[in-house]
């Protein structure tokens, strides 16, 4: 194993998940020549070709969909290896993978994260975005060390704490006309500018406006972006449904309105970690940092 390169095994790895060469050089931030040296470095290492193009896709051949499958388990002992020895170092340093919500990431986590990273400056903190499922199968498998996600979660391999609580608001152009709280027939009069079909969201959104049997009004847009739902709603185009924490006056450039609904509605979030995760320093800094946020922040 001598002079075998690890970073080129995740490469090849990039390549084959997701089909070309260009792809993984933009998820690991390197031009696709570089990508394509690091993978005829491997091919050469080991005497194999490990991808061929079929179309416009690159595929694995026989021998790198064998390499393939032993990749993730090399990662992961590896991970396993640096988190026993971190445990035993000085000071907090290493890497600590968080995934959660995007509305979470743009709104909650950056002050906890700068907080953390000021008392911590050794320690190399990444973020990845997603929904709950996705977050908490990676949690899993053990490519994120921790999630920040909404509940409900189930999983027997993981740790569940939930930490705090968002209630979810209505959002109107500022100049509407609209009372101190807002009921599902109210909003139903609205064209609405939901998020995309699929997300937590959107389905806690729906889900409320169907209470008492209400029929659910149909979105006459749908986004994947809350700064976008934000300026079409302040644009005076309809309006939505969203998490307080996203509702930050001034934020936006066309300026909005909330209301509580009637009933109230919201979503709880949590953390999630392996329940046989090493607690190092650094992820014991992260996970206090969010949880220590969350107490001190909004309850229904």
């Amino acid at each position: 194993m001598r002079g075998f390169n690890l970073d080129h095994l995740q490469t090849f790895a990039d390549v084959i998940d997701l089909g070309s060469f260009s792809a993984a050089a933009e998820r690991r931030n390197l031009s696709q020549p570089a990508i394509s040296q690091q993978v005829k470095l491997l091919e050469t290492r080991l005497g194999v070709r490990l991808i061929e193009r079929i179309g416009k896709r690159a595929m694995p051949t026989a021998v790198g969909q064998a390499l393939r499958a032993h990749i993730g388990p090399i990662d992961h002992a590896l991970r396993d290896a640096l988190d026993a020895v971190a445990s035993f170092g000085d000071g907090v340093r290493g890497r600590v993978r968080i995934g959660c919500g995007a509305t979470a990431c743009i709104y909650f986590l950056p002050a906890v994260l700068a907080d953390i990273q000021h008392r911590f400056p050794e320690l190399e903190i990444s973020v990845k975005t997603g929904n709950t499922a996705e977050m908490t199968r990676l949690v899993e498998d053990n490519d994120l060390d921790i999630g920040f996600v909404t509940l409900p979660v189930s999983s027997r391999a993981l740790d569940i704490t939930p930490i705090m609580k968002d209630p979810f608001v209505a959002i109107f152009a500022a100049d509407a006309n609209v009372g101190d709280v807002v009921t599902p027939q109210v909003l139903a009069g609205f064209p609405l500018v939901f998020f995309e079909q699929g997300s937590n969201t959107c389905n806690i959104a729906d889900g409320w406006l169907r209470t008492d049997g209400n029929v659910a009004a149909r979105p006459v847009m749908e986004l994947g972006s809350v700064e976008a739902i934000k300026e079409l709603v302040g644009a005076g185009l309809g309006a939505s449904i969203l998490p307080s924490m996203a509702v930050v006056p001034g934020r936006t450039r066309l300026p909005v309105v909330s209301r509580p609904l009637l009933p109230e509605l919201g979503r709880e979030l949590a953390v999630i970690l392996r329940r046989d995760k090493t607690l190092t320093a650094g992820l014991r800094a992260v996970h206090n940092g969010i949880q220590a946020a969350g107490l001190g922040n909004m309850v229904l």
